[in-house]
């Protein structure tokens, strides 16, 4: 169940567990699975991935109560610029994922386990034929590299015009250590949002761009906290969530006072299926501002096992 709010009792809202499969292998799963839960305010997402322990996985929760108990602050735009997400394929898939997408940025995986840096190469050069000289690329290496091998990669890769790298390196001393010694921007991603406190990360040698979750970050208001204690320039991405978690993402980039880079929130093409017959995916290489219903409930519920697992874990997250 979902608690209360603080103050106040009323029946719990509806918790449902979802599972639906993956277009393409991507963060290591070919399945993606959470907790959909439904307060008087409208649904919210419960989706931390299995390597999140109970203590993590609290922030994750706080975003599905904010969404479902309170709402989200007011929207400043009606809309928000995406970015395509070209995960580690071979080229010419790469190139049709752009190609369809009709999004101006791609961001693009790289360091994959088991690829090479050739691959890689080919992979972006791809991505650049398919957006043209005008269109932005940004790539994001989930913390695989170390200085010496960041500077290398990145190095040959911004011979395609690169606007960002995001978490080339693991901590916050080897991102620094890189900034010296490279052009390219650099983001933080898992620095911030899977630190003990993300308000007091120190970022000021460490990054130039924060990119901000919000259900590792604990909700959009959490998020618009964190965006103003760094005072840096800010992306909105996704955690892979369904439409429902998506929306939320959305609502933060909404309610930014800046949003100078595309969001990283058109992941839903990479579900094979979505818990709505009406999926945020972009058009026009922007997404609507919009609270989502989840109609497809029962053709994407998960198997009795699966809504154990979740019921569970969701069980230990609120009682802790």
């Amino acid at each position: 169940m979902i608690p209360a709010p603080a103050g106040g009792t009323g029946p719990a809202p509806e918790a449902r567990v979802y599972r639906v499969p993956m277009r393409t292998r991507f963060r290591g799963i070919t399945v993606r699975d959470g907790v959909l839960v439904r307060g008087p305010a409208g649904w919210g997402e419960f989706s931390p991935f299995w390597d999140y322990d109970v203590a993590e996985s609290r922030r994750w929760w706080a975003a599905a109560e904010e969404a479902a108990l309170a709402g989200w602050p007011a929207p400043v735009r009606a809309s928000v610029p995406v970015n395509v997400t070209v995960p580690a394929v071979e080229p010419a898939r790469a190139h049709g994922i752009v190609t369809a997408s009709g999004c101006r940025t791609a961001k693009v995986k790289v360091a994959e386990p088991g690829q090479t840096p050739e691959e890689d190469l080919a992979r972006v050069e791809a991505v650049r034929d398919a957006l043209g000289p005008d269109g932005a690329i940004r790539v994001d290496a989930n913390a695989a590299w170390d200085v010496d091998t960041a500077v290398a990669r990145i190095r040959a890769l911004d011979r395609m015009g690169l606007e960002y790298v995001e978490q080339p390196c693991a901590t916050l001393a080897e991102l620094a250590a890189l900034r010296r010694r490279v052009d390219v921007r650099v983001a933080v991603d898992e620095g911030v949002r899977r630190s003990d406190d993300p308000l007091r990360v120190d970022l000021r040698e460490a990054a130039d761009v924060v990119v901000l979750k919000v259900q590792p970050l604990g909700g959009v208001r959490a998020a618009l906290r964190v965006a103003e204690a760094h005072g840096l320039p800010c992306v909105v991405s996704s955690a892979l969530e369904s439409s429902v978690g998506i929306a939320a993402g959305v609502a933060l980039a909404a309610a930014l006072p800046e949003l100078p880079f595309a969001c990283g929130l058109a992941t839903v093409a990479l579900l094979a299926e979505d818990v709505t017959s009406s999926p945020l995916l972009p058009v026009d290489g922007a997404l609507p501002v919009t609270r989502v219903e989840p109609d497809r409930l029962e053709e994407v519920a998960a198997d009795p096992v699966t809504r154990a697992r979740w019921r569970a874990r969701l069980a230990a997250v609120v009682a802790s």
